[in-house]
């Protein structure tokens, strides 16, 4: 076994490498960038290697300056963990030359799977079912629309070497198949250094579902069940679960052995992924191979008891596998939510800046529920535009898929970031809907689904009530602390009264105090809209970021942050403005004039912090509505601007390689 290996990664993946090395009795060394210097990580690392600047072309995917730091700490292997080196093959082969393990797939494995389009080839010589699609070169623009056209819309634009939702492009039309594959590509180049193009046939109503496989170099080949990973967006997964609720035994054993087939074809060593699209009548198609550890691999983890960091360690240190096909068993269900950085009411767009308070839910089993969180950051921390823009990966275990997702909209609701936009929002709004609990998924969900974008919803009977009660609590309390501190004790001032107004929103709810004591613990009886009482009780004390306690009974956990005149209060995706009032104050509330948003319709604003690539309209130039007028790229993600309405531009204030903070004015129309 080894005694030394480095991690060829950064943030929550090389802090899960690190954790099982030390379970193991592995010292560990990180690598990192300047602005991964404080990065956690680093700290949990035996030792760290500092190899470049913030841009990954400049440290992370320097295969050269990795070996140099396996040979400055004397390290005998390298994790490469997702993305970055983990699927380059030439790395491999330096390793190798240098006599380094690369704790993965051989060489044969990587180049064949690595290549989207040589995969496919070899998947149907293994009897693999796979998508109709144009394996070949594509030109250019005019090619891969001639191909689509032949293929037949909708049509989906690939990279060769991507991954991660890089590089790929649903086309329905000759004009999205043209803008398509230079987008595709530009992506493509950015992110793998390979502009390589294909196009395959869109499967509609598609389901995204893959085979965890593990095999040994002595000959034993196995898979670990299913993942399905459907609820995508931009064809990044967002949220996976497993197993699938979708598949039934015999599908899944086919797809298993299918599986099996393609990783025996190249010899494969390692923990990998095999992507099928699965469609309505449950026929599925191979997608792609994964030469690497996925980022869901955990509810593969959670429902195995498998490590699968712990078995590439032992597979490329040459042990067998410990079991065979026959000890692996499913065991209850996950669910596993990618927390990013980005605003889901701006389109999803990526957010930067310093994690000013960070506080995700308690890890661990609880009753029949188990909670994880596998993340790389911590209070303080800086995402940065130069890397991906996931903040961590929340699990959740369950005897059964329905209280797992309890669970995880629990653990939401507990998991406060501040400082930056994040999608939390989102997915306690997603955890809720009656189709993913219903589980009728597909890769179209989101869009479907959220067809405007995710805007929170307004607060129905039930969340009016329970923010109301939630709101009032807080409130009370909040005075009670204030005529402490300032020594007026009861009988109070007179503030303190039994009947309240609490705004939320727009909304005015009536609240009164039936029964009860202003004290900590809390517990009293409030009347919301002249309804039946309802218990409230909670330890929440002023400060606290989530209040945690039931609500008639309901346990729920709202998070709780101070705005100007009251508090933003947050639950089951839900957000709602708070102010308690006396009546007679809620009274001339009423009255008090709204503030109207500032008109930027003649402004072309930028949507996030990012670079400039291209600019496609000059000053005085006449537009039409759908024109593209800039691309801007953020955390890897190239992001076209159009035109929302025919106008001509009066001044273009931005230029390609310009570095933009949110709401900077790219350009100013007539």
């Amino acid at each position: 076994m080894f005694k030394k290996i480095l991690i060829a990664n950064r943030g929550e993946i090389a802090c899960r490498v690190i954790k099982t090395a030390r379970k193991m009795g592995i010292a560990t060394v990180a690598v990192y960038s300047d602005a991964d210097a404080d990065a956690v990580h680093v700290e949990m690392a035996d030792e760290a290697v500092h190899i470049g600047p913030p841009p990954a072309n400049q440290s992370y995917l320097i295969a050269d300056r990795i070996i140099a730091a396996c040979k400055e700490t004397g390290a005998e292997a390298v994790h490469p963990g997702y993305g970055f080196l983990s699927e380059n093959a030439g790395f491999c082969e330096k390793l190798e030359a240098e006599g380094i393990i690369f704790i993965g797939p051989k060489v044969k494995a990587i180049e064949a799977m690595g290549d989207k389009i040589t995969s496919k080839k070899i998947a149907a010589d293994a009897g693999v079912s796979t998508v109709p699609g144009f394996m070949g070169l594509i030109e250019n623009a005019e090619h891969a629309a001639e191909i689509a056209s032949q293929i037949g819309y909708p049509v989906m634009i690939k990279a060769s070497a991507g991954g991660g939702g890089k590089g790929m492009r649903i086309a329905w039309n000759e004009a999205e198949a043209r803008e398509g594959f230079e987008r595709s590509k530009s992506e493509a180049a950015s992110s793998f250094g390979d502009d390589r193009i294909f196009v395959e046939k869109f499967v509609e109503e598609p389901r995204h579902i893959e085979i965890q496989v593990l095999a040994d170099a002595h000959g034993t080949c196995i898979h670990l069940g299913e993942r399905e990973c459907s609820i995508q967006r931009r064809n990044q997964k967002v949220v996976e679960e497993a197993p699938s609720p979708f598949l039934d035994p015999e599908t899944r054993a086919a797809m298993g052995a299918q599986a099996v087939a393609l990783a025996k074809a190249v010899d494969y060593q390692s923990a990998g992924t095999v992507e099928f699209i699965v469609d309505r009548n449950r026929n599925f198609y191979f997608l792609e191979m994964n030469t690497r550890l996925q980022v869901e691999h955990p509810v593969t983890e959670l429902i195995t008891g498998i490590d699968l960091v712990e078995q590439m360690i032992r597979i490329a240190s040459g042990e067998k596998l410990a079991f065979g096909q026959d000890g692996v068993e499913l065991n209850g269900w996950a669910v596993e939510s990618r927390i990013y950085a980005e605003d889901p009411v701006r389109n999803f767009l990526p957010s930067i800046g310093r994690l000013t308070r960070y506080r995700p839910p308690a890890e661990g089993r609880f009753g029949d529920v188990v909670v994880r969180n596998d993340t790389g950051v911590t209070e303080g921390s800086e995402i940065s535009m130069f890397y991906d823009p996931m903040i961590a990966k929340l699990c959740t275990w369950a005897p059964d898929r329905l209280t797992a997702i309890e669970a995880m909209s629990e653990a939401l609701d507990g998991f406060v970031i501040d400082g930056i936009e994040h999608n939390i929002p989102f997915l306690t709004a997603l955890m809720s809907h009656p189709r993913w609990r219903e589980g009728r998924l597909s890769t179209g969900f989101i869009a479907e689904e959220f067809p405007d974008g995710f805007t929170p919803r307004e607060p129905g009977v039930e969340e009016r009530h329970v923010l109301s009660a939630v709101a009032l609590a807080v409130e009370l309390l909040r005075r009670d602390r204030l005529d402490r501190l300032t020594g007026r004790l009861a009988p109070h001032s007179g503030e303190l009264k039994r009947d309240w107004s609490v705004r939320l929103n727009d909304e005015y709810v009536k609240a009164s105090v039936v029964e009860g004591m202003i004290s900590i613990p809390l517990e009293m009886d409030v009347s919301i809209d002249g309804a039946k009482p309802i218990t409230v009780a909670s330890s929440w004390r002023p400060g606290d970021a989530v209040w945690e306690g039931t609500v008639d009974g309901r346990t729920v956990h709202v998070q709780v942050r101070p705005v100007l005149n009251g508090v933003q209060l947050a639950w089951q995706g839900v957000s709602a403005k708070a102010r308690v009032m006396l009546p007679r104050i809620a009274e001339l509330d009423r009255l008090m004039p709204v503030r109207e948003a500032p008109d930027t319709s003649k402004l072309l604003l930028c949507p996030m912090p990012g670079l400039v690539v291209s600019v496609a309209v000059s000053d005085g130039q006449e537009v039409k509505a759908g024109e593209t007028l800039a691309v801007v790229e953020a955390m890897k993600m190239e992001n076209v601007l159009r035109a929302e309405r025919d106008c001509t531009v009066m001044k273009v204030n931005a230029r390609p390689g310009d570095s933009l903070a949110v709401d900077a004015v790219i350009m100013e129309f007539d």
